[in-house]
């Protein structure tokens, strides 16, 4: 069954959008998703905020193992701080939520950081459907981030997301850029190389 947004996607930057109001299937999600990186001064109501985090919760992982624990911030000033940990990371400090994926070691088990990756896209894909940008952060200065938010030793921070309805709400319902993507023909392989 094909789904498409049931709202109006210039109300939807002024409003909150709860679940009810939004269908889209995977696909369509997938096709139309990019990456956000400026985002409204407008915070992101907790249920919707609740549905991101448990997209990635759901997500699957290595032998099930679940190896992430999420911090949610939305205090600007630990955003802003947050941005300086990655040198183009800037997106985080004008998020309505930032997101950290703590993960064990990633150099121990090199599945590690892959399940850190689907989690991130299931949250993005998540946030996507309800009408929120996001953006991966690669965080360059992961002792700095730990003293900051204060993560316990054994843990790791690579990856943090941003989260925010987009300033420019005509993102939501663009076309994709002709030429953004490699062909299919250049990137898949039937069979053997």
């Amino acid at each position: 069954m094909n789904y498409t947004r049931r709202y109006d996607v210039e109300s939807s930057c002024r409003s909150s959008v709860s679940a009810s109001e939004v269908v889209m299937d995977v696909s369509e999600a997938i096709r139309t998703k990019r990456a956000v990186r400026k985002f409204l001064d407008k915070p992101i109501p907790e249920d919707i905020v609740r549905q991101i985090l448990n997209a990635g919760r759901r997500s699957q992982s290595s032998k099930n193992s679940q190896p992430w624990q999420f911090i949610a911030i939305t205090d600007k000033a630990t955003l802003k701080a947050l941005s300086e940990c990655g040198t183009w990371a800037s997106h985080l400090s004008g998020a309505a939520l930032g997101v950290a994926i703590l993960t064990p070691d990633p150099t121990e088990k090199f599945q590690t950081m892959f399940d850190a990756g689907q989690t991130a896209a299931f949250m993005q894909l998540a946030a996507w459907e309800l009408g929120i940008g996001s953006c991966p952060a690669s965080i360059y200065e992961p002792e700095k981030a730990r003293t900051l938010l204060g993560f316990p030793e054994e843990l790791h921070l690579r990856i943090a997301l941003s989260f925010g309805y987009p300033q420019d709400g005509s993102e939501l319902s663009a076309a994709p850029k002709k030429g953004g993507r490699r062909d299919f023909t250049e990137i898949v392989h039937w069979d053997k190389w």
